[in-house]
Order: C-alpha cells, then structure tokens, then sequence
C-alpha cells in the first residue's frame, strides 16, 4: 500500500486577586494525536455503550468475535496481524451498522483508545471493490498528524490486501492536476480535500460511496475546517454512506453531525459519573501555595500511594512545584505545552512505566490518560471556566484518572480562598456527591482513610 505521517485559555486565581489568562491553552488536536500516540492498545473502557437506531424496529445486532463480520480471509489476517483477538465495545455495536447492506448512517460517540479508528478502517477496507480504480472511500480528520495516524492504521490492517490503495491529501503531497486518482482510499485534511475534489478534480465525489469524518469536535473548534468540511459533504451523493464520530458530543458537536449525517443511527457513551463513586472525594484549606504545598507533603508523609497527578493551571506554577518535588526527594515527571507532542508521549510513557511516580502537569493531561497504578489526583489550582465558575467537565476527567479500572481512588483539592470554596460548592452541587474537608496534619484522620 502507498503511504506518506486554537485552545481554550482558562483563567487562574491569583494571589493578588483578579482574573488573568497566563494559563496553559489546550489544543484540541494536539490532545487527541496525544492520545493516538500513547495507546498502543485497545483501553478498558468502562462506559457502557448506548444505541440509539434509526429504525427502532430493526433487529440490534452485535459481535462478540471478527469472524462474526465475515471478513475477507485477507483482511481479517491483518486485523488479527494488529493484535486485536476481539472487538471492543464500541467496535461490538459500530461494526454491524458500518457495514450493513443496505449501508447505513452513522453518528458515534468515542474516546481515543476504544478502537474507533480500527473500526472504520476496517469498514473503509471491507467496503472497496479492488478491481475498481478510482477513490471510493474519502476519510477527512481536522490535522495533518491526525490524518496521517490513520492512516498508519489503514496501511497496518489493509497489510494483506495489496490490491487495495491509498492516498493521502495532506499538505506538500503536489498531485499532476486532472488525473483521476486510482487509490481506492483517501485519507485527508479538510482544505487539500477539498482542493483535490473541486480544484485539481483528482477525485470525483460522486463515485464516493463512505464517507468518514473523523474528530468532529475538534474539526469544529476551526471555522475554516468546519466549512470546508460542510462543502466537501455537499459534493456527495446522497446514497453516500456518511460515518460521523467524535469524542465529546456538546450542543455544536451535534449541529454540525445533523448537517452532515442524514437519518442517522447513534452510539453514545453513558456519562462518565459513576465514576466518581469509586474515588473518595476532599478540600484541604490552604492559605496560599507554600501552605498548600505543606499539605501535599503532609499527605505523601501519610497514605500509601502507588502513582499520583497534581493539576496546576499555569506552566510557571507547574514548574515551580515540580522543583519543590523533586527537592525533597520526590520523582517527578513535568508535563506541559510547551513540550511538542512526541515529548508529552515520552514523559507519559515514562510515567506509566514507573521511572517517575508524580506527573505535575497543567490542563494539559486531564483528559485520557490511563495509568493503572494511579491512586492520587491533586488539583493544586482547581479547573474553572473563563468566567471564574466550576469546569465541572475538566474536573471529572482530572479526578477520574483515580478511579481508572474499578479501583478506589483519592482526590484532593486546594482551596486557598472563599472563591474556591464556591468553586467547590458548585461542583458538589452538580455531581450531587459531597466532597469532605480534610487536614492532612492530623495523623489519626489520615490513618482513617482507605485508598
């Protein structure tokens, strides 16, 4: 086979009072080739999986083996070439509906490491007719990076197949224009998409038959990406098969996947709440960030902790208490944006390996990183909006890295004025569980605790 491989500022609380933006800014699409890069394999998802079918009397239908797919011989070697013995849970549900006949529409919810990419990869290949020399899949992903890490997958899983091609319509890959393309599958970003189907006509849309987009939250937080995207769709036919997916699916999220995906069925993950009943839940009064870092001293002094995540809103702040860690003995692993994305893997793989037990990161790693031994998530800064309210969302996925696979896990939050104690009757309020105060100094409290 062929082959080539904007963020929310959120406010920190000051000592001196008011409001600034000096914070680390998530980047959508570096978070999730973040992801991509640190799953090697399929996570253990606990969020159960809820469909919703476009015709309700249709019977639901499932699979618990590949074989149950009645894959091409070739393609199946190269799924089971990749290390997959059996689909995971998304895949169990998706699978099926990708690749119906008559084909159906599809709008998915799923998170870096559930096999959502090997799932439409897989439908991309099984769906090709080899003999047919001309572009019949078209898979779009907001970032060259992104584009390319799927298409590794393809290649990986289409091993066996060589019949089957594909190309990639990324930046700097010059095509001679008005030749037809004969790779079977595209994989692109949005504007050079575009330009091949409309532009330079190496593609003709309306011989496309699957059409997926992929990372549709993070196509959107682009306008330019959300447009471009909406006018490639606008090419296709309307007997396309259209496969929509994303990780978070807000109220914009789903806008854009009704414009794009007609008569959908739907699979979604059950919110992440419960969670929460595995973790043990507490706020530690601190005056400022020597008390506070007192505190964590205190805690380390007394409970037994495999691995832990301190969450800091800003770079300098990280910094600072990573050096006051790592000085009294403590190894520390720093994580922030400054470092580019293949350092962020090589600190986090040096983490889940153990050859540090603290990760001190900013907003940076809340989201979607399983470490098995992780037993302690601290939010030295508590994670607030740009209005100075509960971000009950990053709060949850901070706390949440704690209660991975079905262990007990333990949550500690700094407040350090009445202004956090707000922010944490706020969350209190809309997770409906009670987070305890706790005083790390006293020794037959702490004793008390069971992590």
């Amino acid at each position: 086979m062929m082959g080539d491989i904007n963020g929310n500022i959120l406010p920190e609380k000051p000592e001196n009072g008011g409001w600034k933006a000096d914070v680390e800014k998530v980047d959508l699409a570096e978070q999730s080739l973040l992801n991509k890069m640190i799953r090697r394999s399929l996570v253990k998802n606990r969020n159960q999986v809820e469909v919703l079918q476009n015709d309700p009397s249709s019977p639901l239908y499932s699979v618990k083996t590949f074989e149950e797919l009645r894959l091409k011989p070739d393609l199946l070697r190269g799924v089971y070439n990749m290390g997959f013995n059996r689909p995971s849970r998304i895949q169990e549900s998706a699978l099926p509906m990708m690749l119906a006949q008559p084909p159906q529409n599809l709008i998915a919810q799923s998170q870096s490491g559930t096999g959502k990419t090997a799932a439409f990869s897989l439908a991309m290949l099984s769906h090709v007719t080899p003999d047919d020399k001309w572009t019949q899949c078209l898979c779009v992903a907001p970032t060259y990076e992104l584009a390319l890490q799927i298409g590794q997958v393809i290649e990986l899983m289409g091993k066996f197949c060589p019949d089957v091609k594909l190309a990639y319509a990324i930046r700097g890959n010059r095509m001679e224009r008005g030749v037809k393309l004969q790779e079977q599958i595209v994989i692109g970003t949005p504007g050079t998409t575009l330009d091949w189907c409309t532009k330079y006509k190496l593609i003709d849309p309306k011989r496309i038959s699957m059409f997926v987009l992929d990372e549709a939250d993070v196509m959107i937080a682009t306008q330019g990406h959300r447009d471009q995207s909406l006018r490639i769709h606008r090419q296709l036919t309307k007997d396309c098969q259209m496969l929509l997916f994303s990780a978070t699916f807000e109220d914009s999220v789903w806008r854009f996947a009704e414009k794009v995906v007609p008569d959908p069925n739907i699979i979604r993950l059950k919110r992440e709440e419960e969670t929460l009943d595995t973790i043990n839940q507490f706020y530690v009064i601190c005056k400022e960030k020597e008390e506070k870092f007192t505190a964590l001293c205190n805690l380390y002094g007394c409970l037994t902790i495999a691995q832990s995540m301190i969450f800091c809103h800003t770079r300098k702040m990280a910094a600072w208490l990573s050096g006051r860690l790592t000085t009294e003995g403590h190894r520390v692993a720093l994580l922030s944006g400054e470092l580019t994305v293949e350092q962020r893997a090589a600190v986090i793989d040096r983490y889940r390996n153990g050859k540090e037990k603290v990760l001190v990161t900013t907003n940076v790693c809340s989201r979607g990183i399983d470490v098995e031994q992780v037993t302690l998530v601290v939010n030295f800064d508590l994670p607030v909006d740009l209005d100075g309210n509960a971000d009950n969302e990053t709060y949850l996925h901070r706390i949440g890295r704690a209660g991975r696979f079905g262990r007990r896990g333990f949550a500690v939050n700094m407040v350090d004025s009445e202004h956090s104690m707000d922010i944490i009757k706020q969350i209190e309020m809309h997770f409906n569980r009670k987070i305890k105060k706790l005083d790390p100094s006293d020794v037959e409290e702490m004793d008390k605790l069971n992590i």
